[in-house]
């Protein structure tokens, strides 16, 4: 008797914590979304029963996608991530020794640095046709021979073009991996876990940007490049092994294929009839629909209009809104607020890998939208701040922008747009991010104050933008977002 006393207790107990658990979630729940947002995902049926029906799928889905071939893909995809980082963080902190063992000026640095953004353009120019042409694995050892070429390049300059060329050629890999790394990634998981894994995947590219910011304090310029090479000691064996895109194959009439690659994907005991199904038929529901126009300029057909608008303006918004700046020229703002730049770099790069490590455990929780909402009010809110204005950015950026962006512009364009869409958005980002690299050092020097504030301004403009115009896309299938943005009868449907 005393035993199934205690039992009901037990039982009674655990039923208070759950019922108080369920309130609290239900009550933080209800103060982020106001009661349209409510009846709008109650009649899309995002509003999942309860915590624990989520749990079990969210287990499953782990479990299915940890095949050898997935984790693999995922290694080279975050590997790729990584170097770009490393890339986009070498030139801040070894700007002092570059200039004094090649004996270079202020000027001949500045075209070190901003040669980059110039490679990153040409990248976008030609990522989506090229990715579109040869195929996602293809591209990845075209973009690793420019990054490999890269760095050893820098490594072994003895004259500044040596140095320019490098670094070209790093932007030009960057232009491109910029678009196929999320791309792929998207195409590959399933869609429970596509936000969290492609934002996993971004989140190297962080840590590899806050690891060079670190270790430039204490490695030499030409150690450094060298260390930047390693990661391909990983890649290149890897690249051998990992599956093509399903969707890509659909795309080019290798139905056969789409089949075999997903079985690797998911497993092979696991059902992917259906997947496969929704692949192809709208992969040829798209093919229908083209009416014999299948050029570069069928993207801006109207019914495109509301998705390129979406994709462009995620992908510059970030740029326009001063990251390039932040970015690039940290050491001067350091300098400018009194504070070590030593200090500065070590506190920007833990400060931005932890906003990451956050933003990937909530994209699949929270949602792309609410995400970046958020973000967007943090930078607001502090980007007139001196030195915490700087920690509180990258760790919002880190959070959300430094890869929500790309994974909503992955998600909303059918196969048949998808190569000039991301050509589209990659270079509406390239080109806003050499506006603002190129003049953020004139902007400081006209006013502090009145360039943190424009920044403000068009961070502020962006939250209201996402606010009214973004739309949710977690929980849905590629397929299924897709014909929501372009096909006009299932738009119009109640």
């Amino acid at each position: 008797d005393d035993q199934i006393r205690l039992r009901e207790e037990e039982l009674s107990n655990m039923s208070t914590v759950n019922y108080f658990s369920t309130f609290l979630g239900l009550f933080f729940f209800l103060i982020r979304v106001d009661p349209v947002q409510l009846n709008e995902m109650e009649e899309e049926g995002l509003l999942l029963a309860s915590p624990s029906s989520s749990s079990p799928s969210l287990l499953s889905g782990i479990s299915n996608v940890s095949t050898r071939p997935f984790v693999l893909a995922f290694t080279v995809c975050s590997c790729g991530a990584f170097v770009s980082g490393c890339i986009s963080g070498y030139s801040a902190p070894t700007q002092s020794g570059i200039m004094k063992d090649l004996n270079l000026s202020v000027a001949d640095y500045s075209l070190f640095g901003s040669i980059l953004t110039v490679g990153i353009i040409l990248g976008a120019l030609i990522c989506g046709k090229l990715t579109d042409l040869v195929g996602r694995i293809n591209t990845m050892w075209i973009i690793n021979v420019f990054f490999i070429s890269g760095w050893f390049s820098i490594a072994f300059a003895k004259v500044i073009w040596m140095l320019d060329m490098g670094r070209l050629l790093h932007g030009i890999g960057i232009g491109i991996s910029a678009y196929l790394g999320p791309i792929y990634m998207t195409e590959i998981t399933p869609r429970n876990l596509r936000g969290a894994v492609s934002s996993c995947s971004q989140l190297f590219a962080i840590v590899g940007s806050s690891l060079f910011y670190a270790l430039g304090t204490v490695v030499g310029w030409r150690d450094l490049a060298i260390l930047g090479a390693i990661p391909f000691l990983v890649i290149i064996p890897l690249l051998f092994f990992i599956p093509e895109s399903p969707r890509w194959l659909a795309k080019v009439g290798r139905e056969k294929e789409v089949k075999a690659v997903l079985l690797s994907l998911r497993g092979a005991e696991s059902d992917i009839s259906y997947e496969a199904q929704e692949i192809l038929d709208y992969t040829e529901h798209v093919k229908q629909q083209e009416d014999g126009d299948s050029g570069f300029f069928k993207l801006f057909q109207r019914k495109y209009a509301f998705s390129l608008t979406i994709g462009v303006a995620l992908i510059a918004l970030p740029e326009l809104g001063g990251h390039s700046g932040y970015s690039y020229y940290t050491d001067s703002i350091f300098t400018r607020t009194g504070v070590s730049s030593d200090f500065g770099f070590i506190t920007t790069s833990l400060v931005q890998m932890l906003g990451g490590v956050l933003g990937t455990m909530l994209v699949d929780v929270s949602g792309r939208r609410s995400l970046l909402l958020e973000n967007r009010w943090w930078e607001r809110g502090t980007s007139i701040l001196a030195l915490i204005s700087v920690l509180v950015y990258f760790a919002s950026y880190g959070l959300a922008m430094s890869s929500i962006p790309w994974i909503v512009a992955s998600e909303i364009y059918p196969v048949d747009v998808k190569g000039a869409a991301g050509t589209v958005c990659n270079l509406a980002g390239s080109i806003s991010s050499w506006l603002v690299a190129y003049s953020f050092n004139f902007l400081l020097q006209w006013s502090s104050t009145g360039t943190f504030l424009m920044f403000a301004t068009v961070t502020g403009l962006g939250f209201v933008f996402i606010a009214k115009l973004v739309p949710e896309t977690k929980g849905k299938s590629l397929e299924e977002i897709q014909s929501l943005f372009t096909d006009p009868l299932k738009n119009s449907t109640p």
